[in-house]
């Protein structure tokens, strides 16, 4: 596939790079000179400079065909503008992110049919950690430095409390999930193995948090 990305932020670079390791052809657009300029060694893709809102832009973007234009600024606005714009110039997929909901009525005004809401996912993937026991821990990207994390509770700390855990720096405890049901992980509460401990953790905890939470051979 063809696709054209609208905006080099954490989010568009990291859709970019997924993309190109899968094999697909990728057209990164972006105002800023220098940020693409930084991203030319580490990227294997094309590169326009310019106003992904403006017709020239996007046709430069679109060159002899394109299968779909994700736009991934961090300005809703400008990623709905974009939309419009290219779909008239011809993608066959315009996609635009959208952070506030206020804004999801004009998307549908505006026939603009593939929408990404982040916001509404992270919410979808904390609620699915919460309920879904399965047996692989799992991260979930929440901001810069944060990560929402589940770990299955080894049978070593069935019936301690939460308070009892030696966490890590930078690991904060928030719920509870086993038996079908979710609670706070307020200090007091117990833990029971095969249930999940959910957690707001820094970047750097991760590792010793899932070294914490390993199954031993015996368990």
């Amino acid at each position: 596939m063809h696709i054209s990305i609208l905006g080099a932020s954490r989010f568009g670079v990291a859709t970019a790079r997924r993309l190109i390791d899968e094999g697909h052809e990728v057209v990164l657009i972006d105002m800023d000179r220098d940020k693409l300029d930084d991203l030319a060694d580490s990227l294997d893709c094309a590169m326009v400079c310019g106003d992904g809102t403006l017709p020239s832009t996007l046709r430069d973007a679109y060159g002899d065909g394109s299968d779909a234009l994700v736009s991934l600024t961090n300005e809703d606005e400008v990623n709905i503008l974009a939309a419009v714009v290219g779909r008239e110039i011809g993608y066959e997929r315009v996609i635009p992110q959208i952070m506030r909901s206020e804004l999801l009525s004009v998307v549908d005004e505006l026939k603009l049919d593939d929408v990404i809401t982040p916001h509404e996912s992270l919410a979808r993937s904390i609620v699915s950690g919460l309920t879904e026991h399965s047996e692989v821990d799992t991260e979930l990207a929440l901001h810069r430095d944060l990560r929402i994390a589940s770990h299955v509770v080894p049978q070593r700390f069935d019936g301690q409390k939460v308070a009892d855990l030696d966490l890590p720096d930078g690991v904060r405890p928030i719920a509870l999930a086993d038996d079908d049901r979710e609670r706070f992980a307020d200090p007091d509460e117990t833990l029971k193995s095969g249930g999940r401990l959910i957690s707001v953790i820094r970047c750097e905890a991760s590792g010793p948090l899932s070294d914490l939470f390993k199954k031993e051979d015996c368990d």
